[in-house]
């Protein structure tokens, strides 16, 4: 049987982490869809982070979900980035190219500095950011 683990901290600001870990596919992905659909209803969210440190498989149902994530975000201009995926996961996404590589990072600390220097070129006056 699969088994999916979820954690969703606290957010902070517009950006929302949630843990993901276990086993992404057809006998779990609507337990992740049902978790995320609050999350990417709140309008106060635009950056979801997705750390998939232990995620230790993913099938084309979980990549649907991920991708119906990244839609629903970007209805407002909000973006799904993804850290810490195992080299397993990460061999799915360049596969299917379902998560564009600049949204993809190696750690919390690489994808925090993303968002910050994003949020730094909004307050800037740089919207093309």
């Amino acid at each position: 049987m699969s088994t999916l683990n979820i954690r969703i901290d606290p957010a902070r600001r517009d950006v929302q982490t949630v843990a993901v870990g276990g086993r992404l596919d057809t006998h779990t992905y609507l337990q992740l869809d049902e978790a995320l659909a609050p999350l990417l209803e709140d309008p106060a969210i635009l950056s979801l982070v997705l750390d998939l440190h232990g995620l230790e498989y993913i099938s084309s149902a979980g990549v649907r979900s991920i991708f119906r994530a990244r839609k629903a975000l970007a209805t407002r201009a909000g973006r799904v980035l993804v850290v810490n995926p195992q080299p397993q996961i990460q061999k799915v996404f360049d596969l299917v190219k379902a998560v564009p590589l600049q949204e993809i990072f190696s750690s919390t600390a690489e994808a925090d500095a993303y968002l910050d220097a994003m949020q730094r070129k909004v307050l800037e006056g740089d919207e093309d950011a």
